[in-house]
């Protein structure tokens, strides 16, 4: 028993070594990539963990049971993200709503247009951020660039761009499968149709780069 759970730990310890070997160069020294501990959490994510620190948290029981192929296009999606710059921020609009909101109360007592005026705006805008964030198709839109530059990524390291196409879709297919979660699979299933949009024009593309 001892034995086995020595050998799964050493396994979990070189696959976070491993996939820290496939982030680009200029992200090494500040991209961080651990095995989360929480409860059912998601497959896989980003979080900054500090002023010039990004961490990719990764679920090593859900994340062993994925082809190799498969994590590395998943993992490069979310150095994607980290490079796209639309990782999750630190949440500072849920309490500027707060404060807005509040403030707006108060000054309804003692009656102060001016300071009714500025908490009103701080609940406007705190409320439209937290919409944009939160927002669906934003998210689809965000997933589907950070695919593309997955794609891009792979290619960098060696994969040909049929076989990163391939290797992502086919991730993509068996996170729907095992996903519970009717909005988490419509999302993986965006992100798949925009996928074989995607493929569809790279291979017309080069067959007509073929004919010239």
């Amino acid at each position: 028993m001892t034995s086995y759970a020595a050998s799964s730990t050493q396994a979990e310890i070189s696959e976070l070594r491993r996939l820290k070997t496939l982030l680009p160069p200029e992200l090494q020294s500040w991209v961080m990539v651990e095995g989360t501990t929480e409860v059912n959490p998601p497959l896989v994510r980003c979080e900054e963990i500090g002023k010039d620190q990004v961490e990719i948290q990764i679920d090593l029981v859900k994340w062993e049971q994925l082809a190799l192929d498969q994590r590395n296009l998943l993992f490069w999606h979310e150095v994607a993200r980290i490079q796209n710059d639309t990782i999750p921020k630190d949440g500072w609009e849920m309490a500027a709503l707060a404060i807005g909101l509040g403030g707006a109360v108060g000054e309804l007592w003692v009656q102060d247009g001016l300071l009714l005026i500025l908490a009103l705006v701080l609940c406007g805008f705190s409320g439209y951020r937290l919409y944009m964030k939160n927002n669906g198709g934003r998210q689809i839109q965000e997933a589907t660039e950070a695919d593309e530059k997955a794609l891009a990524l792979a290619t960098r390291f060696g994969y040909s761009l049929p076989n990163a196409y391939k290797s992502l879709g086919s991730a993509l297919k068996t996170l729907i499968e095992q996903t519970p979660s009717r909005r988490q699979r419509q999302r993986y299933e965006s992100r798949l149709q925009a996928l074989r949009r995607s493929a569809s024009k790279a291979k017309s593309k080069i067959k007509s780069n073929r004919e010239v």
